[in-house]
């Protein structure tokens, strides 16, 4: 695999971290419970972090970062906004929870493409920390 085909796996990925950055802001937007937003923007920054360190990698490999989710996740994210967001919070953590585990089972797809050792490695410890969010919001809903 050459450095421009991990580039772009990184940059697929980096793209997916962008679009759950931004939901993720929707949803504490529109949340009404002081703890649960206090939490999501936890899990966010967690997000920014995964999306900071890709991008260094990216750099590392000699490639530029992307800086935005690009058209197709941009439209995916209109038409998440023209549905609406939920306004209980129940239902607020359920449209969490179910960007998050799309949005690992699309990751773990990627890992499956070509990444170097390094790129891989960093992938899976923030697929790990993803599954630790996907336990966290599991607590918060009940």
């Amino acid at each position: 695999m050459s450095e421009k085909d991990v580039v772009k796996e990184l940059n697929a990925y980096l793209k997916g971290e962008y679009m759950g950055i931004h939901a993720y802001e929707h949803y504490i937007h529109h949340t009404q419970d002081p703890h649960i937003r206090t939490e999501l923007q936890r899990l966010q920054q967690d997000h920014k972090q995964h999306a900071a360190k890709i991008a260094e990698r990216i750099q590392d490999l000699g490639g530029q970062a992307v800086m935005d989710n690009g058209i197709k996740l941009s439209m995916m994210e209109f038409m998440m906004n023209i549905k609406g967001y939920p306004d209980s919070t129940e239902r607020i953590l359920k449209g969490v929870l179910n960007g998050q585990m799309k949005g690992i089972e699309a990751s773990e797809d990627l890992v499956r493409g070509d990444l170097d050792d390094t790129s891989l490695q960093l992938v899976k410890q923030n697929l790990a920390e993803d599954r630790d969010h996907i336990d966290q919001l599991n607590r918060l809903m009940s």
